[in-house]
């Protein structure tokens, strides 16, 4: 295994020839370095995707700090290199490294990948392959670090299940600790078992094992089931959550280099109560828990002390619905005043309390203003559970110009269930209707950002039953945006590819089999396969004809009512039944409103109900059941429903 003082000369021999080579040194202001002899558990949290992305990832500065908070543990970070580098550590024989110490990703006894979206899963194998790890767990043995994975993507684990030891399925504060200690106890022991360990593993709530399920199919090649293999490992894997937020990081790491996110963020409150049909978030991140805000000004005032950072972002997935976000806006602008800090309230509702909310931050606040109508039109709207009056939206926009804000962004998708033409169209006549509103209070310079997505169904909410729609729809809808919008020299617009969401959707929507597909895309040159410059789509469907698999069965088939999902041993403790209902009621036009004003039987309180009664008070923002909830006429079996 080459050391760090060999890996450090070549690494003097080959920075100046790549980009950006600060990507690659460490040595970062509140980094935390630990003694690397004395550590007897050393874990590497690896974001798989470059520096400039990762870096400002929120999930891996908890992991980061709570391991780090411990005095037999060190974490330290690992990123993707660009393919530049890539090439010349494959060239040089330099395998991949921590920025700490320099330490080969080999030398760990654990290695943690936070994957937020699927399209860095080839990343992920190209990662192992690089740190000289065996790329498919089967082929790992004593000698290797136990690997494992989580983030919203681990939501449907199964076309990543060849090549992660063990998943973390939901919040990972807590469980990390149980799944360091597991490490402890049995990679000291004189005759340590990789298999004992994984059996220990697969005991801990949250933690699902892979190798020891296993899935049979039906004759139409759907899942008939997914079932554990050993006594140890049960039968549904639910989702791990913190009863209480833990305190928050404040010691953020300040980049070498300008990345995406170069800023304080803190987490204000977790979970959604909106119900939005198409959020896999806010489904699988129930129930809401708060912060107090004190506890909110006091982190950001010590994270901005100890970074120097000039931004501040106050990060939920709703954080207009922050029960007390009021009283937080008036202590944030008490706290920074004359400061030189820009603050940032993203997921604000659309109505005009949000813009009340950016007026109170006038002397800390940005340039722009975004929204997130997600459809044009009313009709679409209810369908997904968004519902906002075109008014209301118009109202809102025109606030927002008149304030002095000469930029607003709106976010839209398309592709949702039963969308037609005219509900595309509808996303051109609000955009014109919202820049002539503009005109009217601020004149010709006020200007609007249309970025319209394609919608992909994800696991683990209503929408799971439905088809994605078609690339030849995808590129009709976006030609009518493009045709009519680009017009206007006041309106930008941008778009995704549609073979960008097709990728995406087969990759969330995957069974077991399409692990073979991924790893011969990687083979194939696919990795960065979110980034224009370096992926490659013809990587992949040769990958699916090699394995005798159809793209189309994953993306364009409309799911039984009672299909078995690849996901269904998997659970964020939303009961399937809901979420039936709830895509019952879409058909039909219905919404329903914030689970905070009435409790739709989900299924989280009873989940977590001891956890509730031992963690009184008022972090917690979900109500008692107040009134029966109405049965869908079709009973779904479902495994531990």
């Amino acid at each position: 295994m080459m050391k760090p003082e060999q890996i450090e000369i070549k690494l003097d021999r080959i920075l100046l020839k790549v980009q950006k080579p600060g990507r690659y040194v460490g040595g970062e202001l509140n980094i935390t370095v630990k003694d690397w002899e004395t550590a007897r558990t050393k874990v590497a949290l690896v974001f798989p995707d470059i520096y400039d992305i990762g870096v400002s990832n929120v999930g891996l500065k908890i992991l980061y700090d709570q391991i780090n908070q411990r005095e037999d543990a060190l974490a330290e970070r690992a990123y993707a290199p660009w393919v530049d580098m890539e090439a010349l550590m494959r060239e040089h024989g330099i395998p991949l490294y921590t920025l700490e110490s320099k330490q080969p990703l080999a030398c760990f006894d654990l290695i943690g990948f936070t994957l937020p979206y699927e399209t860095l899963y080839t990343n992920t194998l190209n990662i192992l392959d690089l740190a000289g790890i065996p790329v498919r767990s089967s082929e790992r043995d004593e000698s290797h670090p136990i690997i494992i994975a989580g983030g919203h993507a681990a939501t449907n684990p199964e076309p990543m299940h060849a090549f992660i030891d063990a998943f973390v399925i939901g919040e990972g504060e807590e469980v990390i600790h149980d799944v360091v200690n597991a490490i402890q106890k049995f990679k000291s022991a004189p005759n340590y078992k990789r298999d004992e360990l994984l059996v220990a593993l697969a005991q801990i709530s949250g933690v699902y094992v892979p190798k020891f399920y296993e899935t049979t199919y039906l004759e139409d090649g759907t899942v008939a089931n997914t079932l554990p293999t050993i006594p140890e490992a049960p039968k549904l894997v639910n989702k791990r959550i913190v009863a209480k937020l833990l305190p928050p990081p404040v010691k953020f790491i300040v980049p070498n280099v300008e990345v995406i996110h170069n800023r304080v963020s803190v987490e204000i409150m977790r979970g959604c109560t909106r119900g939005c049909r198409f959020c896999q978030a806010g489904m699988i991140t129930r129930p809401v828990r708060e912060r107090s805000v004190q506890e909110v000004v006091d982190a950001a005032d010590a994270a901005v002390r100890s970074t120097g950072f000039e931004e501040l972002a106050l990060m939920s997935l709703s954080s207009s619905d922050y029960t007390y976000i009021n009283e937080l806006v008036d202590a944030i602008s008490k706290r920074f005043e004359g400061r030189k800090l820009s603050v940032n309230l993203p997921s604000l509702r659309i109505e005009s309390v949000s813009v009340d909310l950016m007026d109170k931050l006038k002397q800390h606040r940005t340039g722009g203003f975004t929204l997130a109508p997600e459809a044009a039109s009313e009709r679409m709207r209810r369908i997904i559970n968004k519902f906002i009056p075109d008014e209301e939206i118009l109202n809102t926009t025109r606030d927002i110009y008149s304030r002095g804000w000469t930029t607003i962004k709106l976010y839209f998708m398309i592709g949702h269930p039963s969308e037609t033409l005219e509900d595309v169209q509808a996303i051109v006549d609000l955009c014109r209707r919202v820049i002539d509103e503009g005109r009217k209070v601020a004149g010709w310079k006020v200007k609007l950002h249309a970025g319209v997505s394609t919608f992909v169904p994800k696991p683990q909410t209503p929408f799971q039953w439905v088809a994605c729609d078609t690339r030849e729809n995808i590129l009709e809808k976006q030609a009518l945006l493009k045709r009519q919008l680009l017009k206007d020299k006041s309106i930008k617009l941008s778009w995704t590819k549609p073979e960008d969401s097709l990728l995406e959707a087969w990759l969330s929507r995957g069974d077991r089999r399409m692990s073979e597909v991924i790893y011969t895309a990687w083979k194939n040159g696919a990795k960065f396969d979110a980034w224009d410059e370096a992926k490659k789509q013809e990587a992949w469907l040769p990958a699916f004809e090699e394995h005798g698999l159809d793209p189309a069965f994953y993306t364009h088939r409309q799911r039984r009512t009672d299909e078995v999902f690849p996901w269904e041993h998997i659970t964020a403790a939303v009961r399937k039944n809901f979420l039936f209902q709830d895509f019952r009621q879409s058909l039909e036009g219905q919404i329903r409103v914030d689970c905070r004003l009435n409790c739709f039987a989900c299924g989280i309180l009873p989940t977590f109900a001891n956890l509730r009664r031992e963690n009184p008070g008022e972090g917690w923002k979900c109500p008692d059941v107040k009134s029966p909830v109405s049965k869908v006429n079709i009973e779904l079996p479902v495994m531990g429903d």
